[in-house]
C-alpha cells in the first residue's frame, strides 16, 4: 500500500458512532477537500456498524459503503479507550483483508491510516507496519505528506510563522528548559468569610482574588477512565482529595461519563460507558463535594432532563457554576436524544432556573461551532447570542469561555483579535445587573502527544491568553488549565498540579517581562487591531439581521430558526446535515490564519451574505 494518493482517489473517513470527538475528522476533511480531493465522510449507519466490522451484517454494511463511493483511501478515528482502538481496528483490517479490498490483494484501497491516542497509534503501527497513524499534532505540512500527498497542493495561508508566534513558542521553551516553574507555591485564597464552607462561591473566590491582586481562579477537568463505573467513581474520590491537599486547584471540573450526561439515575446495563467518571446518583456526587473542600466544583450538564440536572447539581454539589451548550449536546452533534427545538427548549428552561439560584452560567456554545468550521465571525456571534439570551433569562454573571488555538492551525494574531472582538461585543451586554467573567484556556486539540513540548505549549498560550488584555491585571477572570498530557493521555493529579504550575509561572514571568518592557506591546499592535475591528463590524452586521428578520430572536423557536436558516454555518456538522441544508451549504477556508466564508472561491462579506439568506427565507415563504 505505497501508492501515492492523486486527486483521481475518493478519501473515506470513518469513526465510531459513540466517540463524540469529531474533531480531527472535520479537520482532515477540511484540508483535503481544500486540498481538491473528493472526501466521503461515513454516516450514522456506517458509524454504527465501525464498532463491531466482524459482525455479518456490519461488515456487508462497510463494504457496500466503501465500493458505493469507490474509496481508494481510508482514514479510522478512534480517541477513547486504548485497547478498544486497537480492537476495533484489527477487526476492521480482518474484514477488508479478507474481503480482498487492499490493493495488495487485489482491491482498490491504497491507503489506510488511523487517528487515535498516542499509545493506540503506538500499538497499530507495531501490529500493521503499512498503516499510517496520526498522533494528533502534526502540521498541515507534514499531514499532507503523511497521506502520500504532495504538500505543495496545500493551499498558501495555512501557516503561522507570525515574529509573534515565535516569541509565543521561545518564551515556552525558556519557562520549561529552565525548570524553575516545579518550586511555585500554590495561591492561598483562604482570606474570605465563606472559603470552604457550603455557603463559598464563585463571585466569592473573584472578588477576594481582585480586592488582593491574587493571580486567577483555576480551573481544571479530572476523571479517570475505568470500565467499571463504581471504580471510576472511587478512584476521583481519591483524586479530589489529592487535589484539595495539594491546594493549586480552585474550581474541580468533574469529566463524567457520556453515560452520566446521557443517562443519569438510569439502568446502565452494559452500555459503553465512553469515558470518564461514571457518576449515577445524587449521593455519589455529594461524595465528591465532601472530598474536594475546600476546592470548588463543577460538572456537565446531561442532554435530556436539564432542569432536573441542574437542580440535583445544586443540591449534591453547591456547582460553582452551571455550563449549558444551547444548540449543541444533542442529535445534531450525536450527543444527545433530543432534536434541536427540543433541546433548545430544555436549555433555555433551565437557564431561567439557573437566574434563580443567583449562580454564574457558563455557554458552551462558540467553540462547538469552530469544532464543525463554522467561520470566525460565527464564533463571536454565537458567544454573543448567548449572552444576551442568558441575560434576558436572568442570569446575573456569565462566564465566557474564550477557546484558544480553535481550530488549532488558527494564528496567535488571529487568536488574539477573535478573542478580543468576542469579548468586546459579550462585555456590550454589561449593566449593573449583568457582569461578564472572563474565562481562558488551550484549544482541545493543540496540545501535542510528545510531553516536552506540549508543556512547552502549554507555558506559551498563557503567555497568550495574558495578551488578551495585556495591561488588566485581573484579567482573565479564571484559567481553565488543560493539562500537558491531554494529547497523550488523561491527567493524573500530579499532572494536573505540574499544570497548573507551569500555568501560574508563566504567567507571572510574562507580566514582568511586559513591565520591564521585554516584550511587544499586542495592545497596540495594528494585525490584531484590524482583525478585531473587522470580526465586530461584521458580526455587528450578521446580529442586526437575525435580530430584524427572526421574530423572538431570544426564544427556543428564535435559535432554531437563526441554526435553520444558516446564519450560523456548520460546513463539517457530522450529523443531521439533511435536515438542515442552510446550515452545511456555506463553505469556509482557513487563510493566514483565520477562518472566513468563502463564495465561489471568493472571500464573502457578512453583507452580501445576510441578503442572501434574507432573500432566500422570503423566496421560501412565498412557496
Amino acid at each position: 500500500m505505497n501508492n501515492n494518493i492523486t486527486l483521481d482517489d475518493t478519501i473515506g473517513l470513518i469513526k465510531t458512532y459513540f466517540d463524540a470527538h469529531t474533531l480531527g475528522v472535520s479537520a482532515i476533511k477540511e484540508l483535503l477537500t481544500e486540498c481538491g480531493f473528493k472526501v466521503v465522510v461515513a454516516n450514522d449507519e456506517v458509524s454504527k456498524a465501525i464498532t463491531d466490522p466482524q459482525i455479518l451484517n456490519n461488515s456487508s454494511i462497510i463494504i457496500e459503503w466503501l465500493k458505493k463511493n469507490k474509496i481508494t483511501a481510508l482514514g479510522f478515528s478512534y480517541r477513547l479507550d486504548v485497547d478498544d482502538a486497537v480492537l476495533i481496528f484489527r477487526k476492521l483490517m480482518n474484514q477488508l483483508e479478507s474481503k480482498k479490498m487492499l490493493v495488495k490483494d487485489g482491491g482498490k484501497l491504497k491507503r489506510i491510516w488511523f487517528a487515535g491516542l498516542p499509545e493506540a497509534c503506538n500499538k497499530i503501527k507495531y501490529l500493521y507496519k503499512d498503516v499510517i497513524v496520526f498522533y494528533g499534532d502534526e502540521s498541515f505540512t507534514d499531514s499532507l505528506k503523511m497521506l502520500g500527498i504532495d504538500p505543495s497542493k496545500a493551499p498558501k495561508g495555512f501557516k503561522d510563522e507570525s515574529t509573534y508566534k515565535n516569541a509565543l513558542d521561545h518564551f515556552g521553551k525558556e519557562v520549561i528548559d529552565g525548570g524553575d516553574y516545579v518550586s511555585i507555591l500554590p495561591v492561598d485564597r483562604s482570606g474570605y468569610k465563606n472559603f470552604g464552607t457550603a455557603k463559598d462561591s464563585l463571585i466569592d473566590r473573584i472578588n477576594h482574588n481582585k480586592e488582593n491582586n491574587l493571580t486567577p481562579i483555576i480551573r481544571a477537568h479530572a476523571g479517570p477512565y475505568i470500565e467499571n463505573r463504581l471504580e471510576s467513581v472511587k478512584q476521583f474520590i481519591e483524586w479530589s482529595r489529592l487535589l484539595a491537599h495539594s491546594g493549586y486547584l480552585d474550581v474541580l471540573s468533574i469529566g463524567t461519563s457520556q453515560l452520566t450526561q446521557s443517562k443519569f439515575g438510569e439502568n446502565w446495563d452494559n452500555l459503553p460507558n465512553g469515558g470518564g467518571v461514571g457518576v449515577n446518583s445524587q449521593e455519589e456526587y455529594e461524595r465528591i463535594y465532601e472530598a474536594a473542600k475546600p476546592m470548588l466544583v463543577r460538572t456537565y450538564s446531561g442532554t435530556k432532563n436539564l432542569c432536573k440536572q441542574a437542580e440535583i447539581h445544586e443540591k449534591s454539589l453547591n456547582i460553582a457554576w452551571h455550563a449549558l451548550s444551547l444548540w449543541w449536546f444533542s442529535k445534531i452533534d450525536g450527543r444527545g436524544s433530543l432534536n434541536l427545538l427540543e433541546n433548545l427548549t430544555e436549555h433555555f428552561e433551565t437557564i431561567e432556573y439557573i437566574g434563580k439560584t443567583g449562580k454564574p452560567y457558563e455557554a458552551n456554545v462558540a467553540h462547538h461551532f469552530a469544532f464543525r468550521s463554522s467561520d470566525d465571525v460565527s464564533y463571536v456571534v454565537s458567544a454573543f447570542l448567548a449572552a444576551k439570551a442568558a441575560k434576558k433569562l436572568g442570569i446575573k454573571h456569565f462566564v465566557l469561555q474564550i477557546m484558544l488555538n480553535d481550530p488549532k492551525h488558527t494564528s496567535a494574531i488571529n487568536d488574539l483579535a477573535k478573542a478580543r472582538a468576542t469579548l468586546n461585543l459579550v462585555k456590550s451586554l454589561e449593566d449593573s445587573d449583568f457582569k461578564v467573567l472572563l474565562q481562558t484556556r488551550v484549544g482541545l486539540s493543540y496540545l501535542s502527544h510528545d510531553i516536552d513540548k506540549a508543556k512547552k505549549q502549554l507555558a506559551s498560550i498563557t503567555a497568550l491568553m495574558d495578551d488578551i488584555e495585556p495591561f488588566n491585571s485581573q484579567s482573565p477572570d479564571i484559567i481553565h488549565v488543560v493539562s500537558y498530557s491531554e494529547g497523550n493521555d488523561l491527567a493524573t493529579p500530579e499532572i494536573i498540579d505540574e499544570s497548573i504550575k507551569i500555568t501560574l509561572f508563566s504567567l507571572n514571568k510574562y507580566r514582568k517581562y511586559r513591565e520591564k518592557g521585554w516584550i511587544d506591546n499586542m495592545e497596540e499592535n495594528q494585525d490584531v487591531k484590524n482583525r478585531m475591528h473587522h470580526l465586530i463590524s461584521e458580526a455587528k452586521i450578521v446580529i442586526n439581521a437575525i435580530e430584524s428578520s427572526i421574530k423572538n430572536t431570544y426564544s427556543p423557536q428564535g435559535f432554531f430558526e437563526i441554526f435553520k436558516m444558516g446564519f450560523l454555518p456548520v460546513p463539517q456538522l457530522m450529523y443531521c446535515r439533511e435536515e438542515f441544508p442552510e446550515a452545511v451549504k456555506w463553505n469556509t477556508k482557513l487563510r493566514n490564519g483565520g477562518v472566513d466564508i468563502y463564495l465561489d472561491n471568493k472571500k464573502i462579506s457578512a453583507k452580501e451574505r445576510m441578503e442572501l439568506i434574507i432573500r432566500r427565507n422570503a423566496e421560501s415563504e412565498k412557496k
